[in-house]
């Protein structure tokens, strides 16, 4: 029998939270009514048809704090017929990957119908979240007690209560069981081993386990370099000659690892579905605004903003304001060489031990300036990008993502530029790129762990005490844990976690014939990155939601421009060798002309790697191209019956005026 969305029942008194909203203290009554009923409706009626309750009952309001506090779910039933609705992709029995209906859900594997781990609980609350962004307004013209709050036909509720400060939070809750599970599996064990990708994507979404599945992998692939590198740095500094083969190997292993990465993360992400999961037409994001008017392609109605208006804002105001913090930085630059400079000097005129300690303080509060300076920029970009009003979330990311890497790159290398191709030299810059490489691992593991950990031990311990406060007959284990998580610090994405890397990324390979240490100090930071990065996900912010992806997206080309990068910067410092300048004595322009000739061979040979080593493997092309093929047939044979039924109606008609 097919079961309908009018036939589940929304009153269910008990059931599984999966996602909590917090409301505004000040919040009417109206309001809260209004919210509830339109989560509640059924999907007929233009509501999400989900369990909803707040999180304490009448008693409970007049003993503990936070009223405003709400849990939502859903039935079994309920979520797999929103798990079709946002196209999940799952295994079949006959192991192929199929978009999930309802109608054929004993086809697909692992299914049953007593079986409530069918769905992840990432995904569970990703059909959550999409059901509850989709709840659209109708006849309303505004949020029922806020006449300032303008609402229009098709606008996102929950999208407009966010922006208006009624709704405080929306975020998915733990499931402290599985947590300490995947926890066991993960990180409470300093053991070399292989995370657990598939469990991390189960309970946290595709989005989160392709980074740890590309920091995992970048970790490995730095293991060669970390090895070679180190009789480099033991037995050969000054000798440049070797120095040929070692960036040889850089450029061609730069290549190969992004190439590799790209199969291996094609069979990841079909084997989550990801890969074949069709794109969805993406909504206007929560911040964008202007004249309302129709949507020319959708035919809704929704915010209009002139392209032109956007473009002046992008030419006229951020472009400037990034080339000015770009100049800022480099006058920065400057004042650290000078400090450089100050340092030499009052080591050469003293000769003691303190001094030669003192030569490595100019790079240490250098390096810590470039990241104060970059987590500055970090927030005037975040706010230049918002003022732009990008429609499209993507293009937001986009725009943001462009800004922050150009001010970083240029922050975090310019100096080593400059040591390299205007000062040359060598032994300052292997100084520096150590300096820089380590300090910056350092502060990011304090600032992006194990303070936010510190700061959330220290509330964990406040709300205990509270709650053994509280009378004895009074349950208070879910509240303790919404309470707890609502405190905790929101994740704000990958962003921050892929710069590292980038970074890293580039310190490793732009000047990896001066330092190859850098290779082993990265592996290193690696290594302790994975766990407090895990432990901050489990325990320092709050359960993120899902997000389907496919790849690392524009990431995977912030990499590869940075290893086309490296081979131009590695064929010039090999050019600039004593070694190799000895070989042309009288002509300059013989070397310039070779180095030029050998750095487009080997940017040739670049090129001709990435397209012999395809994207995806031979099995997951072949398994693709099947399944377009039974689009496209069920596609015709649905035209055919479409097209049999209409001859058959004709025909019918026709008889109709044929008799007497």
């Amino acid at each position: 029998m097919k079961v309908t969305l009018s036939a589940l029942d929304i009153h269910e008194s008990s059931f599984t939270p999966l996602v909590i909203i917090e409301l505004a203290q000040d919040v009417k009554e109206e309001t809260k009514e209004w919210l509830k009923n339109r989560i509640i409706t059924k999907k007929k009626d233009g509501g999400a048809q989900l369990l909803f309750r707040p999180l304490l009952n009448k008693y409970e309001k007049e003993t503990l704090e936070n009223q405003n506090l709400y849990l939502v779910g859903a039935s079994k039933i309920r979520l797999l017929l929103g798990a079709e609705a946002v196209g999940l992709v799952k295994e079949c029995n006959d192991n192929t990957m199929r978009a999930f209906t309802y109608g054929t859900r004993h086809n697909f594997k692992d299914f049953d119908d007593d079986n409530d781990d069918f769905l992840s609980m990432a995904e569970r609350q990703f059909i959550i979240k999409h059901e509850l962004e989709n709840l659209r307004a109708r006849d309303e013209k505004m949020i029922p007690g806020y006449p300032q709050a303008k609402l229009y036909p098709g606008k996102s509720l929950l999208r407009r209560l966010l922006t208006s400060g009624i709704v405080a939070q929306v975020f998915p809750l733990h499931d402290n069981e599985a947590l300490k599970k995947l926890e066991d599996a993960w990180y409470t064990r300093f053991t070399l081993k292989f995370q657990p990708i598939d469990r991390i994507r189960g309970y946290f979404g595709e989005t989160i386990a392709l980074y740890f599945g590309f920091l995992e992998y970048f970790t490995f692939a730095l293991i060669p370099m970390a090895i070679i590198g180190l009789p480099y740095y033991l037995f050969a500094w000054e000798d440049y000659d070797k120095y040929v083969i070692f960036a040889s190997f850089n450029l061609i292993w730069s290549t190969v690892i992004l190439e590799v990465w790209k199969r291996g993360c094609a069979s990841m992400t079909y084997r989550w579905g990801t890969l074949v999961m069709k794109r969805k037409f993406e909504e206007p994001r929560p911040g964008y605004h202007g004249v309302l008017g129709i949507n020319a392609v959708t035919g809704r109605e929704e915010p209009l903003y002139p392209s032109y208006k956007r473009q002046l804002r992008i030419y006229l105001v951020s472009l400037p304001f990034v080339c000015l913090c770009l100049y800022f930085s480099l006058f920065v630059m400057m004042i650290y060489f000078d400090m450089e400079a100050w340092a030499l000097g009052l080591h050469e005129d003293s000769g003691s031990e303190w001094t030669s300690i003192l030569l490595y303080v100019p790079s240490i509060i250098y390096a810590i300036v470039i990241e104060v300076m970059n987590r500055l920029y970090r927030y005037a970009a975040e706010f230049l990008t918002s003022w732009e009003n990008h429609r499209l979330e993507s293009a937001y990311q986009n725009h943001l993502i462009l800004k922050v890497l150009v001010f970083n790159f240029l922050n975090c290398f310019a100096s080593l530029f400059y040591i390299a191709f205007v000062l040359r030299d060598m032994k300052l810059l292997r100084q520096s790129l150590a300096t820089l490489l380590i300090t910056s691992q350092i502060l990011n593991q304090i600032v992006e762990s194990l303070l936010p950990y510190w700061l959330q031990k220290k509330h964990h311990v406040r709300v205990k005490k509270k709650v053994e406060a509280l009378k004895a007959d009074i349950d208070a284990t879910l509240y303790e844990q919404v309470v707890l998580e609502k405190e905790m610090g929101t994740y704000l994405g990958t962003f921050d976690d892929y710069l590292e890397l980038f970074l890293q990324f580039g310190y490793v390979s732009l000047f990896s014939c001066v330092y190859p240490l850098a290779a082993a100090f990265a592996v290193l930071n690696n290594l302790t990155e994975v766990n407090s990065d895990a432990l901050k996900m489990c325990r320092v912010f709050k359960r993120p939601f899902s997000e389907p992806s496919a790849s690392i997206g524009v990431w995977q080309l912030a990499f590869e421009t940075m290893s086309v990068i490296s081979v131009v910067t590695n064929c010039a410092l090999i050019g600039m060798s004593p070694q190799v300048n000895a070989l042309f004595p009288e002509s300059k322009t013989d070397l310039i002309l070779i180095v030029v000739a050998v750095e487009h061979t080997l940017l040739a040979l670049k090129f001709i790697l990435a397209f012999a080593i395809p994207d995806k493997p031979r099995h997951i092309q072949m398994k693709l191209a099947r399944l377009e093929f039974e689009s496209l047939e069920a596609l015709k044979q649905q035209q055919m019956k479409l097209t049999a039924e209409n001859l058959k109606e004709e025909c019918r008609e026709g008889g109709k005026e044929k008799a007497p």
